[in-house]
């Protein structure tokens, strides 16, 4: 696609910045821009008006959220804010702030499925970015943050196990490699009634993400069913539980996200943030797939579940969101 013209851009941003009081309109035309077409968007602003356009959406967010609506020159709900707001960040940079959302949680609770996103989610080149600008931003290290979780959790040494990962592994997937391992997670689970969890983050800490979700395949394809449905049927502890979590966000994205999704439009979802993480996050990855295994499951398009939705308030913010799922 060819860049816009700077004409176009300057023009753009200066409909933008007198747009404050309309976020609404501001929100629907961003929704069909590119990642490129953001990210000039953004540049030109901030050479135009000297202040960052997603940091403004941000402190935008934080004072609609303190009912301060009339200081911020807004009218619109924090929610929009911050869906804006994650749009128009480079995805790395949205990853650390999400990554910091998630290990500082105002209720004390690490939202570990935010993390295992990222670091399933995220090819290693991307995770290194998310590093540096999770360091630039809070000035903290991540992995260091991860170790440091208090009081320690399963999901936590899955982490620890992913993370490494990112570091280890070889970019080459092998199917010899797959079949081995498949083979040693039956013979520490359903080959034996001991313990799994050393195994388990064993591979999981040495393996590419790519090669564990060929790993899973291999799995279902010697012994018949997938590894998820032999850890539903274990005496399942906290460990198992978390990586059901893991596996399936590895081997079935599309189903994984497909459920969060079901579950916040219909309420049920603890993770207030999960809605608008997930539709911003994988709007130009997957969504299409997304949306064809939300209709599989539930019968219905994600649009038009969107809309129906007596969860989410009509409105911009329910707008941007149906906007996404047409967004490439």
């Amino acid at each position: 696609m060819l860049n816009m013209s700077a004409l176009n851009l300057e023009s753009e941003c200066k409909e933008i910045h007198d747009s404050w009081g309309q976020l609404n309109q501001l929100a629907l035309a961003l929704a069909g821009r590119t990642r490129l077409e953001r990210q000039q968007i953004r540049e030109t602003y901030k050479a135009i008006y000297g202040e960052d356009l997603g940091n403004r959406l941000q402190k935008a967010e934080q004072m609609a959220d303190n009912r301060k609506q009339a200081a911020a020159g807004v009218g619109v709900s924090p929610k929009l804010c911050a869906a804006l707001s994650m749009w128009m960040k480079e995805q790395h940079e949205r990853d650390a702030i999400v990554a910091r959302v998630a290990l500082d949680d105002q209720q004390g609770d690490t939202n570990y499925s935010a993390l295992v996103e990222i670091f399933v989610g995220r090819k290693s080149s991307q995770i290194l970015l998310i590093k540096q600008a999770y360091q630039r931003r809070f000035g903290r290290q991540l992995d260091q943050d991860i170790i440091h979780i208090e009081p320690p959790h399963p999901y936590q040494k899955i982490l620890v196990a992913l993370v490494a990962s990112h570091k280890a592994h070889q970019a080459d997937i092998s199917q010899h490699i797959a079949k081995s391992d498949a083979r040693r997670l039956y013979e520490t689970g359903e080959g034996s009634s001991g313990p799994i969890e050393a195994v388990v983050l064993e591979i999981l800490s040495k393996r590419s993400i790519p090669q564990l979700k060929l790993t899973f395949s291999c799995y279902k394809h010697i012994y018949g069913h997938e590894y998820t449905e032999y850890l539903k049927i274990r005496n399942s502890g906290e460990f198992e539980n978390a990586m059901k979590t893991v596996v399936q966000s590895i081997y079935r994205p599309a189903t994984y996200f497909a459920t969060i999704l079901y579950a916040s439009i219909k309420g049920s979802m603890t993770d207030k943030g999960a809605l608008t993480r997930v539709m911003v996050n994988r709007a130009e990855v997957d969504m299409d797939e997304i949306q064809r295994e939300f209709k599989r499951q539930h019968g219905i398009e994600l649009r038009d579940a969107l809309c129906e939705s007596d969860k989410i308030p009509s409105g911009d913010y329910r707008d941007f969101l149906v906007a996404l799922t047409a967004s490439k």
